[in-house]
């Protein structure tokens, strides 16, 4: 199959390709920040600079707490998921946690199985899909837990599975702050998401460092 290289750079947000065999995607779109929804190509809109700060912030946040306890890692885009429930799709989530203790397979390319945390940041063109397309699909295949952070509407959604394989969603408490069961001693401050000017990740490790101290 011919690949239009310039088109894949190119069309932003838009099918790329139809007709597109799992072992092609892998192959020659997976790499180029593309999605693979039931054989169509779609390549993810670029990044603004809100939504790229974002994304780099919960990075630090999150790497940071992995190299004072390692139980786990973060892994970013373009780095492929595949949910076995769901298996005509290949999503690429702008940030996703893995345990170690996770029994699914990390491999070269792509998660072989749902990872313990997917993080989805929105931007402008990806609302739908964010909470609609993708929410049913993690859901569906049985990522234990979901972030939606919205910049567009300064809101977060923090789902978390229950009994019966359902997301509940969960908020910050009173003081803004979000913990996960999945990271103890982890507190994600809402509010810090919205500032024009998000922390470096020198402060962001020694906020997780501080947070940490006397917890282990």
């Amino acid at each position: 199959m011919a690949i239009n290289e310039q088109q894949v750079q190119h069309q932003q947000g838009e099918i790329v390709a139809t007709n597109v065999s799992l072992e092609d995607y892998m192959a020659h779109y997976a790499a180029h920040h593309c999605e693979w929804v039931e054989g169509t190509v779609i390549k993810v809109s670029p990044s603004t600079y809100q939504h790229m700060k974002l994304i780099y912030y919960l990075y630090a946040l999150l790497d940071s707490y992995f190299e004072h306890r390692t139980v786990g890692q973060v892994i970013g885009q373009p780095f492929v998921i595949r949910l076995p429930a769901v298996p005509d799709r290949r999503r690429e989530p702008d940030l996703m946690v893995i345990l170690n203790d996770n029994p699914h397979e990390l491999k070269e390319t792509y998660m072989d199985g749902p990872a313990d945390i997917v993080i989805e940041v929105v931007s402008e063109e990806s609302v739908e899909r964010d909470h609609g397309e993708k929410f049913a699909e993690y859901e569906k295949g049985g990522v234990p837990e979901y972030w939606i952070v919205d910049p567009l509407r300064n809101e977060t959604r923090f789902y978390r599975m229950d009994e019966n394989g359902r997301y509940r969603r969960f908020t910050e408490d009173n003081s803004g702050h979000y913990q996960t069961p999945a990271l103890p001693g982890l507190n994600v401050h809402v509010p810090t998401l919205w500032q024009e000017t998000l922390p470096g990740p020198t402060a962001t490790a020694s906020a997780v460092q501080a947070m940490l101290t006397g917890t282990d």
